[in-house]
């Protein structure tokens, strides 16, 4: 998948490209149907694949107090979407320049004019350009005007939940791992580096790794059973989300603890995919109650993990 950052890249339309638009924050099963239908028709036509996304976030730059935490980093993002099998990622950087560009400016400068756009799929009540007058009456309109075709795809679901974005990022928030699998397509994972902590863990006896990421939705505070990739090796393990209120500890730390795992890992990518929630994190009266808390949460952990595996987003998309 070729990754164009600068529309100044393409020099010529592209070859009667099939293109979908949109944010498309969690990459989960709804956004790889529509990807399917792209493909599939971009096949069909002897065309090319195209997403074409918008960095950062529109709302990060119209409404930054109503922007949401995402899902995904934008480099998972792109991870995501070229395992999906794409010919094309373009990433138009959004400002409030941009943000004014009529809808019909941005289908025939950027989508026809630039792109080659000869068939273009969007998700269910989806619309972009200015106050979103890029919907599909006009989108129709257009496309009769400058020759390209319109698809609207109905609401994706399970059979019982429509899969949807804002519906993952609130069971993420309440802590629901387990739960988001069905909808995101894998488990919610968290990639960074380790980095030092306050060393406490390994004065309780259990010496933790304390992880430094970019991610900005994390799940509720609490405990976690997780599987933890490291060199492409993965580890049962438990993870805490939290502030650590028994030290009375300002701000949020995310500390995992690796079973039967021997080595230095500091200043190394790890990424935690988390399998089920244990608890809430809570305030013990000592470092007592605190060690005997640790070594049941992680006896839990043990009993959850060892029936599990991992749904990477490699596995999620086979077949």
């Amino acid at each position: 998948m070729r990754i164009i950052k600068d529309l100044a890249e393409i020099t010529e339309p592209l070859r009667n490209a099939v293109v979908t638009v949109g944010n498309f924050d969690g990459v989960h099963l709804g956004h790889r149907e529509i990807f399917r239908r792209v493909k599939s028709t971009a096949a069909d036509s002897g065309g090319v694949s195209v997403v074409v996304t918008f960095i950062p976030h529109p709302l990060k730059v119209l409404a930054p107090e109503k922007s949401p935490r995402l899902i995904n980093t934008y480099a998972e993002k792109e991870t995501l979407i070229e395992a999906c099998g794409l010919d094309y990622l373009v990433e138009i950087p959004f400002d409030r320049r941009f943000a004014a560009m009529p809808a019909r400016d941005f289908v025939a400068e950027v989508l026809v004019g630039k792109l080659g756009m000869k068939t273009l799929i969007i998700g269910y009540d989806y619309a972009f350009g200015r106050n979103r007058e890029g919907n599909v009456s006009l989108l129709t309109l257009l496309g009769d005007e400058f020759s390209f075709k319109v698809e609207e795809l109905k609401p994706i679901s399970n059979g019982s939940t429509v899969f949807s974005s804002t519906a993952i990022r609130k069971m993420i928030a309440a802590g629901d791992v387990k739960g988001v699998v069905p909808l995101l397509g894998r488990h919610f994972s968290v990639g960074g580096t380790v980095v030092h902590g306050h060393h406490r863990g390994k004065g309780l006896g259990f010496p933790t790794a304390n992880l430094e990421t970019e991610k900005e939705l994390l799940p509720k505070d609490g405990v976690y059973a997780v599987k933890v990739k490291v060199d492409d090796v993965f580890y049962d393990g438990a993870c805490n989300i939290g502030t650590n209120p028994t030290f009375r500890d300002e701000g949020l730390s995310v500390e995992v603890f690796l079973f039967d795992f021997e080595g230095d890992i500091y200043c190394k990518g790890v990424r935690a995919y988390f399998i089920d929630r244990v608890r809430d994190e809570k305030t013990f009266a000592d470092v007592t109650a605190l060690q005997q808390a640790i070594a049941d949460d992680i006896q839990r952990c043990r009993d959850i993990l060892s029936k599990a595996f991992v749904i990477e987003y490699d596995e999620y998309l086979k077949g």
